[in-house]
């Protein structure tokens, strides 16, 4: 009995983290990079793999790299001026994000993971360790 209980656990686990909607988040970013595509809003999630240093020209931006389920990394640039910073961030750690996608030939990157201040952009966010960052 106490196998059975630990297969379900583990299961829930397991869905959780692979949901569906993961999958498709997975496929759609896959082809943004495949399609060279530009300007189109996506969500995902990733394990950072590098923290880079701050952009600090121009409107600052927290960057990391994150490594997709897929294997596709990606670079998260975040707006500093315009939402709080995740502080605390180390190589491991899980981020779910949903922002605008511009390709590169390195994966891409994903910016503004913010609120809009003028409203006329939709808002995107950041989530590390259940707190959300916009």
């Amino acid at each position: 009995m106490k196998h059975i209980f630990l297969a379900f656990i583990f299961c829930v686990a397991l869905f959780q983290w692979l949901n569906p909607l993961s999958v498709l988040a997975e496929d759609s970013l896959s082809n943004a990079f495949i399609n060279h595509q530009r300007n189109i809003q996506v969500s995902g999630y990733g394990t950072v793999i590098k923290i880079l240093s701050d952009d600090n020209t121009g409107f600052r931006h927290q960057r990391f790299i994150l490594k997709l389920l897929s294997g596709q990394t990606i670079l998260i640039a975040h707006n500093i001026d315009l939402a709080p910073k995740i502080n605390g961030i180390s190589k491991g750690d899980n981020i779910q994000f949903y922002g605008q996608y511009e390709w590169n030939n390195k994966g891409g990157v994903v910016h503004w993971t913010h609120k809009d201040p003028n409203n006329r952009h939709e808002h995107g966010w950041l989530k590390h360790n259940g707190r959300i960052y916009q």
